[in-house]
């Protein structure tokens, strides 16, 4: 293992185990809260940074909104059957699953601090596209004007 990278290894393993938390037993509550926030279609300030930053590393591959592309699935509609934890370690680790009947590969952003950092954020966007509190497009922040 490369030593420079570390940081972002354990960075990566301490958003894991974070995020484990609030699924473990006992813990309704925090299984049901939402990770977003939107209000008359305007999203609070984590939720528009998940916008930005899925515009910056994710969208190449995956396309405008999440909604997919020729080269990589709809996040949309796989945020429907993933949990947070599964978004966080194929993010985090990629994802290398060829066989005859699919090829699926993506490759790992565990060393991307940008995508570490606001990995929370990016999955907060995805998950109110996919539960459909959220349209396509560039949302409008919470307490945004009009202009």
């Amino acid at each position: 293992m490369n030593r420079r990278n570390l940081p972002y290894l354990l960075f990566g393993a301490a958003l894991l185990s974070v995020g484990s938390a609030a699924v473990l037993p006992g813990s309704a509550r925090a299984a049901d809260e939402k990770p977003y926030k939107v209000e008359n279609g305007r999203v609070n300030i984590n939720t528009f940074h998940g916008y930005l930053f899925y515009g910056e590393s994710c969208l190449r591959c995956h396309g405008p909104d999440g909604s997919g592309s020729s080269y990589a699935p709809s996040l949309v509609d796989s945020l429907k059957t993933l949990s947070k934890r599964q978004f966080q370690e194929t993010v985090i680790n990629g994802k290398q699953d060829v066989s005859q009947a699919s090829t699926e590969v993506m490759p790992a952003f565990g060393t991307v601090a940008d995508v570490l950092e606001h990995l929370d954020d990016i999955y907060a966007y995805l998950k109110a596209r996919s539960d459909g509190a959220l349209g396509r497009g560039r949302p409008k922040r919470i307490g945004e004007s009009n202009d």
